[in-house]
């Protein structure tokens, strides 16, 4: 059997997996000396191999399913003479294959096209939920087993796919920026997290001084998105404390890429890590629900809290007319 393109081999292999009831990825490959070319390519079984110990703190309580089994099923192709060959092929599974239509389900069968995303983003920007998008999308279909992808990849592509994409040279700037900071304080900590095309999304940074305030003064912590960079709008977040001064110290600072549960999640996970695991007793911020689903997920042992200003702030806006009409409201609020 031969092919004209390691894409042509792999699109073959999925439709026969897709006919037998599994799912496929790419595996090692091999190229031509000092070029790109792909000279040899493994296409594996998903549940090939096995993962290795999960080697994360105790105190993330939260695990990711076991989905390798050590299936030995395979497809390898070589290069001759412009042609991919296969050269060995392997076809008994340790596991149990999907059966009927379940097949659409499987990772390498399932696809968010172009356009589908664009409607999306569309949908996105008007302040439709991703929830009602994909209902819409999902009744065009004439049904789910007719969409082709499920609610979690087009999540992943939208957050993948992001409006604001960090250019080379921020990063390069942001990067040299932290290294020079660890220069000065060898305790100097921070953490970036980026998306699968290792463009960045989430940075945390603490210092030692920090640190040290948050072993003494860490009972209650404020984290506060309120400021915005002018230039792309992205939430700037601070994590502060009083001392027994009442001087307000910061924890930690962040500039993430949105306010989903999911950045806020990632945000208290890492804080907590540098911060030896110490929860605080209490939490206060904003009204935002993305932010307290993150709370309840990472610190549910502290007392979450809402904070009189943005209480204050939010009757303001919601209750202009009875603020003005009635002058008594401010004092019995």
């Amino acid at each position: 059997m031969q092919f004209l393109s390691e894409e042509e081999a792999y699109l073959f292999y999925n439709k026969y997996a897709y006919s037998l009831g599994f799912s496929i990825r790419r595996g090692n490959q091999h190229k031509v000396k000092n070029s790109s070319t792909i000279q040899q390519r493994t296409f594996t079984c998903s549940r090939q191999g096995v993962r290795a110990e999960d080697k994360r703190e105790e105190k993330f309580n939260y695990s990711r399913p076991e989905t390798r089994c050590g299936c030995d099923a395979r497809m390898k192709i070589s290069l001759t003479n412009g042609i991919y060959y296969v050269y060995e092929f392997k076809e008994a599974h340790n596991h149990s294959l999907a059966t009927g239509n379940m097949s659409q389900y499987l990772r390498s069968h399932r696809k968010v096209t172009e356009a589908q995303l664009a409607n999306a983003e569309v949908a996105k920007s008007v302040g439709i939920s991703n929830k009602a998008t994909i209902d819409l999308m999902t009744k065009e279909a004439c049904g789910p087993e007719n969409l082709g992808f499920i609610s979690t990849d087009m999540k992943n592509r939208l957050y993948s796919k992001r409006t604001l994409k960090a250019k080379v040279g921020d990063t390069g700037g942001v990067l040299e920026y932290m290294e020079k900071k660890v220069s000065e304080d060898v305790n100097f900590f921070y953490s970036i997290q980026v998306d699968e095309d290792d463009l960045i999304t989430n940075i945390f940074w603490t210092d030692s001084k920090m640190v040290s305030d948050y072993a003494l003064f860490g009972d209650v912590i404020c984290f506060d998105t309120t400021y915005r960079k002018l230039d792309d709008g992205r939430p700037f977040g601070l994590i502060v404390g009083v001392n027994n001064h009442k001087k307000t110290i910061v924890f930690g600072a962040a500039l993430l890429y949105d306010e989903t549960a999911d950045s806020f999640a990632w945000l208290f996970r890492t804080f907590l890590t540098v911060m030896s695991g110490k929860h605080p007793h209490t939490i206060l911020t904003d009204e935002d629900a993305a932010m307290a689903k993150a709370i309840r997920s990472v610190l549910p042992h502290s007392h979450h809290r809402l904070c009189v200003w943005h209480m204050n702030q939010n009757a303001c806006k919601h209750l202009g007319g009875v603020v003005t009409d009635y002058k008594k409201f401010n004092t019995d609020f």
